[in-house]
C-alpha cells in the first residue's frame, strides 16, 4: 500500500513539472511571437546579466545593476543627417529651357513661378536614441528621431556603427522602425506595460546629450498620460495616439527612443518627450508603452504601415462632464466611462449596437475612464479584428462584439502599395549609373504617367526622378511606398534630366 502511494506522489509530481513546464513555454511563446523576436530566443544580454536563467534576484536594497547590464547592450545611438535643401520651385534662367517649354514660354514661366532665387536650409544633424528588438537588426525609435534624416547611423554599445535604412514610421503613435545589416545581435525581450503599477521602479537608458549610454532611474508615477504631442501625417492632432507612462526617471533631449526597461530587464516602454518648461528634464518625462509599440512595429515590419482599427465614435470621458450636462444627457451623475457624443451610423460600434448617449465601460474587458486610456487599447487591434466592448444604458450593462474597421469604413488590410497605386504611374528604382551621371545617391524614376492622382492633379511629365516626398529623401520604390505610407497629402520633389531646378508637386491620395 506504502508503494503505491509513493508511486502515485512521483507520478502527480511528474505531471506537474511537465506542466509548469509547458506552461513556461506557451507564456514565453505569447509574450514574445512579436514584431521580429523569435518565441523562447532569450538573447545573451540576459544570460550574461543574470536574469532569467534562473538566478536568485538580489534581495534588501533596490538593485538595478542587473536589469541595466541585460538592456545597455541593447540600446544604440542613432545619429542622423539631413541635408541642406533648395526651399524653391523655380528653374534659373541661366542654362537650358524647360520641360514645360511646349507649354508654356520660358519667360512667361519664370515670371509665374518667380526668378528662381529661392533660400537654402543648411545641412542638419541631431541624434537620438533606438532600441534593438530581434537578433538581425530591428531597431525601434521615434519617428521625430528619424524624421526627414537623409541618412542614418547607429552606434552600438561595443562601438561599431552602422549605416540604417527606415522600414516605416507613424507619426500619429511617434514610431518608427529602422534596420541595420547584422546578426546575432543583443535584444530586448518586450514587457508587458499592462501589467505596470503606479510606484513601482523602471530604468530609462539612451544617449542623452550627446554622452555616452546613461542609465537613470524612477517610478511610474501614472500611466494612460495624453500630452496633444502627437499628429498624424496631415497634421491633424485628433488622429494622435497618446497613451503614455508617466515617470520621474530623468530623460533629456536625446533620450529620445531609447528604452524605458523594468527591473527584470525587460522592455515596458520607449521614452519619448518630457513635460519641462526649458527644454531639458525638469520632473517628468513620458513612454510609449511597449504594448502599443509591439504592434506598431509588427505593422511596419509586415505592411510597411500601421493597421490601425476604429471603433467608430465620438466620444467624451464621462468625468468632464458637468452634473448638469450628464442630467440634459440622461445618464447617473456618478457615471463613470466614456461617453458617446455621436455615433456614426456606418462606423464598427453601430453595427455592433452601441448608440448615441451610451456609457463605454471596457474595451476588451479592460475598465476605460479617459480617452488615452480607450486609445491606448483600440490601438492594439486591427481592421477585422472583434473586440469585446461593455456599455451602459439606462442603468443596465451590455456586452457586444465590435468588429472594428479602417478609416475607410470597411474591414480591408491597408498596404502601402494601396497608396502609390493611386499615383497612376509606372514607377522604377533609378540605376545606380545614372546615379552616378547625375550626382545623386538615388532616386525613382517616373517612366510613364497613366491615369491617377498624377495626371490629374499635376503637369509632371514622364522622365521625371523623384528625390524626395515630403522632404524625406527616396533612393527606390521601396523607400517611395514607405514615405507614402498613409498619407493623404503628400509633396513630391524631384528634377528632370537635362533641366536645371527642382520641382515640387503637391498631390492628394484618397483615404483608401
Amino acid at each position: 500500500m506504502k508503494f503505491k502511494q509513493v508511486l502515485f506522489t512521483v507520478a502527480i509530481s511528474a505531471v506537474t513539472a511537465l506542466g509548469v513546464i509547458w506552461g513556461y513555454g506557451k507564456f514565453m511563446k505569447t509574450n514574445n511571437a512579436y514584431a521580429g523576436q523569435e518565441a523562447g530566443v532569450v538573447p545573451s544580454n540576459y544570460k550574461y546579466a543574470g536574469l532569467l536563467d534562473g538566478a536568485t534576484p538580489p534581495t534588501g536594497a533596490v538593485d538595478f545593476t542587473q536589469p541595466a547590464a541585460a538592456a545597455l547592450p541593447a540600446v544604440v545611438h542613432i545619429k542622423t543627417k539631413t541635408n541642406a535643401k533648395q526651399v524653391t520651385n523655380n528653374l534659373p534662367r541661366s542654362k537650358s529651357n524647360s520641360p514645360f517649354g511646349d507649354l508654356f514660354d520660358d519667360d512667361i514661366f519664370n515670371q509665374f513661378f518667380g526668378n528662381g532665387r529661392g533660400g537654402v536650409i543648411p545641412e542638419q544633424r541631431a541624434s537620438g536614441s533606438g532600441v534593438i528588438v530581434s537578433e538581425d537588426g530591428y531597431i525601434i525609435t521615434n519617428n521625430h528621431v528619424v524624421d526627414k534624416a537623409d541618412e542614418l547611423t547607429v552606434t552600438l554599445s561595443n562601438k561599431k556603427t552602422y549605416t540604417a535604412k527606415v522600414v516605416g514610421t507613424d507619426p500619429s503613435y511617434d514610431l518608427a522602425v529602422i534596420k541595420i545589416d547584422a546578426t546575432g545581435l543583443p535584444f530586448l525581450l518586450y514587457g508587458n506595460s499592462d501589467d505596470l503599477k503606479i510606484g513601482q521602479w523602471v530604468l530609462a537608458i539612451g544617449y542623452p546629450l550627446n554622452l555616452e549610454t546613461t542609465v537613470t532611474a524612477g517610478i511610474v508615477s501614472a500611466k494612460a498620460r495624453s500630452l496633444g504631442l502627437n499628429k498624424d501625417r496631415n497634421g491633424d492632432a485628433k488622429s494622435g495616439v497618446e497613451s503614455f507612462i508617466q515617470t520621474d526617471a530623468a530623460v533629456n533631449q536625446g533620450n529620445s527612443g531609447g528604452a524605458l526597461v523594468n527591473t527584470d530587464g525587460k522592455l515596458v516602454g520607449i521614452n519619448s518627450a518630457i513635460a519641462s518648461p526649458t527644454g531639458y528634464y525638469s520632473g517628468y518625462s513620458y513612454a510609449i508603452p511597449v504594448n502599443i509599440a509591439k504592434k506598431v512595429v509588427d505593422d511596419l515590419i509586415k505592411f510597411g504601415t500601421v493597421q490601425r482599427g476604429y471603433l467608430g465614435v465620438q466620444f467624451v470621458p464621462a468625468s468632464d462632464l458637468s452634473e448638469d450636462e450628464k442630467k440634459r444627457a440622461g445618464i447617473p451623475v456618478t457615471a463613470e466611462g466614456i461617453y458617446a457624443q455621436e455615433v456614426p451610423t456606418d462606423g464598427a460600434a453601430y453595427a455592433a449596437g452601441i448608440r448615441k448617449g451610451d456609457i463605454i465601460r471596457k474595451i476588451d474587458g479592460i475598465e476605460v475612464a479617459s480617452g488615452a486610456e480607450m486609445q491606448g487599447q483600440i490601438s492594439r487591434y486591427k481592421p477585422g479584428d472583434k473586440i469585446p466592448v461593455t456599455f451602459a444604458r439606462a442603468g443596465k450593462e451590455n456586452t457586444v462584439t465590435v468588429t472594428l474597421k479602417n478609416k475607410a469604413g470597411n474591414f480591408d488590410i491597408v498596404k502601402a502599395d494601396a497608396a502609390i497605386d493611386n499615383l497612376g504611374a509606372e514607377l522604377a528604382s533609378l540605376d545606380s549609373k545614372k546615379a552616378k551621371d547625375y550626382g545623386i545617391s538615388g532616386g525613382v524614376v517616373v517612366k510613364k504617367i497613366n491615369d491617377g492622382a498624377i495626371n490629374d492633379q499635376t503637369r509632371m511629365k514622364d522622365g521625371f526622378v523623384i528625390l524626395k516626398v515630403n522632404g524625406k529623401a527616396v533612393k527606390s520604390v521601396d523607400e517611395l511606398k514607405t514615405e507614402i505610407g498613409s498619407n493623404k497629402n503628400i509633396t513630391i520633389s524631384g528634377f528632370y534630366p537635362g533641366y536645371d531646378g527642382e520641382y515640387e508637386y503637391p498631390i492628394t491620395l484618397g483615404d483608401e
